[in-house]
């Protein structure tokens, strides 16, 4: 089970981290992926980092803005927002997934969704 926190309204050019907690150790053996729904779209990749941090990835979107990574209790991973656009406005969800790649956004490599928090970015 996993449990978000963090979202909430923030103006642009501000930083936001989100977190996400697991019930148990299982983010030393699974690789973390934060997702993106914005309003109408479809849910989106944006970072991930493999179990033993050998591998992050970045979509575009977010690249040089976020960072991902684990909290060293092996239970918590986060997502640092850093100058955040209106356009990053979305519902983040973190999952733990079974492999972090470029390739890994479709979602079938995820095991465990948590429940989503909102990110709203306006002035």
């Amino acid at each position: 089970q996993l449990m978000e926190s963090g979202g909430g309204l923030v103006r642009p050019g501000d930083s936001l981290r989100l977190s996400c907690a697991a019930s148990d150790l299982s983010f030393e053996y699974y690789a973390v992926g934060w997702f993106r729904q914005a309003p109408g779209k479809e849910r989106v990749l944006i970072a991930c980092m493999s179990s033993l941090a050998s591998n992050i990835y970045y979509a575009d979107s977010v690249k040089g803005r976020f960072t991902v990574f684990k909290v060293g209790d092996r239970k918590t991973a986060a997502l640092d927002m850093s100058d955040v656009r209106p356009e990053d406005t979305a519902v983040y969800y973190c999952a733990q997934m079974l492999r972090c790649g470029s390739d890994s956004g479709s979602g079938a490599e995820v095991v465990t969704w948590g429940q989503g928090t909102q990110v709203t970015v306006a002035s």
